[in-house]
């Protein structure tokens, strides 16, 4: 498989995950601000996770304009990716039934912590498939070092959302996307 098959693929699923997370957003019991605002919570969760998948978007475009070898590794790892990704809009389906529970929040972060973890994986793929490429090498270094802070933030988040507050997750995770869209001095091509 070619690599502008898999990354056309890869767009795909991921746009229809992020179109998919709107139709997670509760409709407002009537047509007045408070209503609206009654909701805040769930377009946070909303926007929170369009934008990180966004970002893991990016990411991913980054870190693939190298690529010049796709092996079947890579090709898993990406199916694998995508499936946890598409957890994301049930995570935040569950999160939206009681979103200041740490059970809720804790999934969503174990969700959101999966798909960080087959990123992980996809990346090291990549990387072992094109081992003849330093620029290649370079990307994913500068993202590997990002990504252990990343995961730190989420498990710390995490534990805060156990036993003291429970939007500590989704709040790790904002803080984490961020992070990760802070420029590396290295350009989108």
């Amino acid at each position: 498989m070619g690599k502008e098959r898999l990354m056309a693929f890869t767009d795909a699923v991921l746009a229809i995950i992020m179109t998919i997370l709107v139709l997670e957003l509760e409709k407002p019991e009537a047509a007045t601000l408070e209503a609206l605002w009654n909701l805040r919570e769930n377009f946070f969760a909303y926007a929170l996770s369009f934008f990180w998948l966004g970002t893991m978007w990016v990411n991913l475009h980054n870190e693939w304009h190298s690529v010049e070898q796709v092996s079947t590794s890579v090709v898993w790892w990406s199916v694998i990716h995508l499936f946890f990704s598409s957890l994301i809009p049930y995570a935040i389906r569950f999160v939206n039934v009681d979103y200041n529970n740490g059970v809720t929040q804790c999934f969503y972060g174990i969700i959101v912590l999966l798909v960080t973890f087959s990123y992980v994986g996809l990346s090291c793929a990549l990387e072992k498939a094109n081992h003849h490429e330093e620029e290649i090498k370079e990307v994913i270094a500068d993202s590997r070092k990002r990504i252990y802070v990343d995961i730190a933030i989420k498990l710390i988040g995490m534990i805060i959302a156990l036993t003291v507050y429970p939007p500590a997750v989704m709040i790790s995770v904002l803080i984490t996307m961020v992070f990760m869209m802070i420029p590396t001095g290295k350009k989108s091509k």
